[in-house]
């Protein structure tokens, strides 16, 4: 017999999780502000989330069935943001078997306006925060001093770890040629010319010192002949954290961020795995040569802190693009990370 899945619940107030030994208690915090992103005019070009009635029109007929109609699904900005939300259930029921704890969401803003900024009321119970940086820029959500304080203080805690996690940064210039080829490498046509992602999580990276910019957006490779995702390019012998144990691949997305690290030659940051590109769709980023970009950065436990600061996109956390019996392993080490 089918088992039921529980009551879901909304509009109440977090229930603090008790520390277990060994056991992580994680959680994410969705940078964005629900109420500006749901909002933005649908005719406007650029830097907005698709609509759920444009979702419907470029992947039909995946969402022709009953519970994605207006009578039961949003059909504005809002259903799209929601499909976010639903696409990290996976994950969160992952990470929750195995740690014992569930995961917790928060948003920065939520759907009913209620403003939640990083402090104790987050930080007390949390072991691993992961910071999804899927805010537009032109929102201007910030990180404020008060937040990085918690934040520097928490990572004072031993066996606490951030993961930041901001998104693509597509058609950032102003030369209209590179976003029309920039927008052709990833083709994905819900995505427009100008997607600008991250101003959260770039706040929090300057203040914590972190010399990474999130930057473009990239499809990976394929392998030959097929629509799988070719392998990393893993660096496994400095993973200590073991986050890629079991893991060839993460998820395939047609337009990935390129974690440059600013800092050249800093001992600071490790690169754990470089992921290949499309050779054959033209982008600024391979014509200047390169044929991988970073996409797994870890920073370990320095005199300021004694926590782990881990780099990788919020993509490899859904199942919106599919999922793999390797992204879920890549689940399960993060969760149990030691």
């Amino acid at each position: 017999m089918r088992t039921r899945t529980p009551a879901r619940t909304y509009n109440q107030n977090h229930i603090p999780r008790r520390y277990t030994s060994g056991k992580r208690r994680l959680s994410i915090y969705w940078t964005w502000s629900y109420p500006w992103e749901s909002q933005r005019d649908p005719a406007a070009m650029e830097n907005r989330f698709s609509t759920m009635t444009e979702v419907r029109s470029v992947l039909w007929p995946a969402y022709e069935t009953p519970e994605w109609s207006a009578a039961q699904f949003l059909q504005g900005i809002a259903g799209t943001l929601e499909l976010f939300h639903r696409s990290t259930i996976s994950f969160q029921q992952i990470a929750g078997e195995a740690t014992s704890h569930t995961v917790a969401v928060f948003q920065r803003i939520d759907q009913a306006g209620y403003k939640l900024q990083i402090d104790e009321r987050i930080l007390a119970d949390t072991d691993t925060l992961l910071v999804f940086g899927l805010d537009h820029l032109l929102s201007e959500q910030e990180a404020t001093p008060d937040e990085i304080g918690a934040i520097r203080e928490w990572l004072k805690r031993e066996g606490t770890c951030l993961l930041l996690a901001p998104h693509h940064d597509v058609g950032f210039t102003d030369d209209l040629k590179q976003r029309q080829m920039e927008y052709l490498h990833h083709g994905d046509a819900l995505v427009p010319r100008q997607q600008r992602f991250g101003q959260y999580t770039r706040s929090l990276m300057k203040a914590l010192d972190v010399p990474v910019h999130n930057t473009y957006g990239l499809r990976p490779a394929l392998v030959k002949g097929t629509k799988e995702i070719a392998p990393l390019t893993a660096f496994r012998d400095i993973d200590k954290l073991g986050l890629l144990k079991n893991v060839p691949t993460l998820n395939f997305h047609p337009h990935l961020p390129h974690y440059e690290i600013t800092e050249k030659d800093s001992k600071a940051i490790q690169l754990l795995a470089r992921q290949p590109i499309d050779p054959d769709r033209p982008h600024p980023f391979t014509a200047a040569g390169n044929t991988e970009f970073n996409c797994l950065l870890w920073m370990p436990p320095n005199q300021q802190r004694a926590g782990d600061l881990v780099l990788v996109d919020s993509t490899n956390f859904t199942t919106l693009f599919g999922g793999t019996e390797s992204l879920q392993n890549f689940w399960k080490n993060f969760a149990l990370m030691k």
